[in-house]
């Protein structure tokens, strides 16, 4: 199935593989409250789609429309609600029915996990793109500048995505291929191989791998 699952940063950590005798980092992502609240037709909507809400919300925060459209589905109000699209030929699994939560992975299992990178605000070129930099010595001052953009009468301007000082960070940024390393029910939680966009306490989306799709031993 295409849809995954929203979830929380908490942080990370370390597991250690007794077997293979190595330390894994881990993240561990919090899973709890994720709810089904609508299934969208292509009768009725034009497309083939879940809702899921996640994060409760109290009520005096919400707007009246969006307060109704949770009591109309049955739902305490939800702070992220997402929507997964599913193909014309498959079929949304049925609203009414109780989200699977952290059981939706299963352990060793491959994920694409989505989220919004840390904003860093407004960074110079070095930083932001990793420029070498210029001369460090008799009074170039010029060590962590730009350094020229242009090329006189041609063409005569600057050319489109040149590399340039500006803001970095606090965008949509997806890592793929991370590893399904624990499953802890009882918690609802997941730990993740490796890092992920992000704070600790920002919204991350995690789906099942599109590039790679075979369970690891």
């Amino acid at each position: 199935m295409p849809f995954g699952l929203l979830g929380k940063k908490l942080g990370m950590t370390r597991l250690f593989d007794e077997q293979a005798g190595s330390m894994i980092p881990v993240t561990v992502i919090d899973v709890s409250g994720n709810t089904f609240l609508q299934a969208k037709t292509a009768d009725k909507d034009g497309y083939t789609a879940v809702q899921v809400g996640f994060d409760g919300q109290k009520e005096h925060r919400m707007s009246k429309p969006a307060l109704g459209h949770f009591n109309k589905h049955g739902s305490e109000p939800k702070r992220l609600v997402r929507e997964f699209r599913f193909a014309a030929d498959e079929s949304a699994p049925d609203a009414a029915a109780a989200h699977p939560g952290a059981a939706f992975f299963s352990l060793g299992q491959w994920v694409d996990v989505i989220g919004t990178s840390k904003g860093k605000g407004f960074q110079g070129a070095v930083k932001r793109h990793g420029f070498g930099g210029l001369k460090d010595t008799h009074g170039s001052m010029m060590h962590r500048r730009t350094g020229a953009i242009g090329c006189r009468s041609t063409p005569g301007r600057v050319w489109k995505n040149q590399k340039m000082p500006g803001h970095q960070g606090d965008t949509r940024s997806t890592v793929q291929n991370r590893r399904v390393v624990q499953v802890r029910l009882d918690d609802q939680v997941v730990l993740v191989s490796g890092a992920v966009p992000g704070a600790v306490g920002s919204y991350l989306t995690i789906r099942p791998a599109k590039k790679k799709t075979m369970a690891a031993g």
